[in-house]
């Protein structure tokens, strides 16, 4: 799922809304202008098969990428990154709710002053009607007063676009993911596109001179790494990997 905000039932299909999502871009520019990204240390978080983190990559990141769950290697690494990276990418895990204590522990693997980027839909949007289950959820999620922007979060919303090859193209895709609810989409498009809004929730981490005189950052930085240890590893990194 993290690679697509919906579940599909093959990876076939999948692929073909891998394709069809967002084909100019849109929210990889955002993700570099919110970061930056490029030729930068970023580790994905809750990674599903990868092609985010491909294509963070192929911009330019230096990506590690971690599934869940965890094997003990993996644990093991990720611990090893804590206080470490630029910039920690969350695209549309069930485990990023606002408030979370993985999200709290996202932001601990974060260098003084890295980015957390969390991706989930914002809604409002032609596609909002296939996914009925997500609504009222991701509606709360982003308003003015919601849990992510009353917990330092700041939102950068991306309308994107699902684009088809073609009326057929779209139907057949539609029907297939999303049934008859699927059909009734494809049959009120008056464009071979469907508009997509995606929220982007980003907040960074505190910088150590904004807290601390230059004379004590050696030792807040060694004491912040050691809380920081001690902090992770209820969700991401079991406590044998600390």
């Amino acid at each position: 799922m993290p690679d697509l905000s919906i579940v599909l039932p093959s990876p076939a299909l999948e692929e073909a809304f891998l394709r069809i999502v967002d084909p100019e871009g849109k929210l990889l520019a955002a993700l570099e202008s919110l970061g930056p990204v490029i030729d930068r240390d970023v580790i994905v978080l809750d990674c599903g098969n990868g092609f985010r983190a491909r294509q963070l990559e192929e911009m330019g990141a230096r990506v590690v990428a971690f599934e869940f769950p965890l094997c003990d290697a993996s644990s093991e690494q990720l611990a090893g990154w804590i206080g470490r990276a630029d910039a920690v990418v969350v695209p549309w895990s069930e485990m990023a709710a606002p408030g979370s204590r993985f999200l709290a522990e996202a932001g601990a693997l974060l260098r003084p002053g890295g980015r957390l980027l969390v991706i989930h839909d914002y809604g409002r949007d032609d596609v909002w009607g296939l996914l009925p289950h997500q609504r009222e959820r991701d509606m709360a999620w982003s308003n003015r007063n919601g849990p992510f922007l009353g917990d330092g979060f700041r939102i950068r919303v991306i309308h994107c676009r699902w684009s088809f090859e073609s009326a057929e193209h779209a139907r057949e895709l539609l029907e297939t993911a999303f049934g008859s609810a699927g059909v009734e989409t494809a049959e009120k498009m008056k464009h071979l596109r469907l508009e997509y809004s995606v929220a982007i929730y980003h907040r960074s981490a505190p910088g150590l001179a904004s807290v601390q005189s230059e004379a004590d950052a050696d030792s807040t930085d060694a004491a912040s790494a050691e809380a920081a240890s001690a902090e992770v590893g209820v969700g991401l990194v079991p406590s044998a990997a600390r």
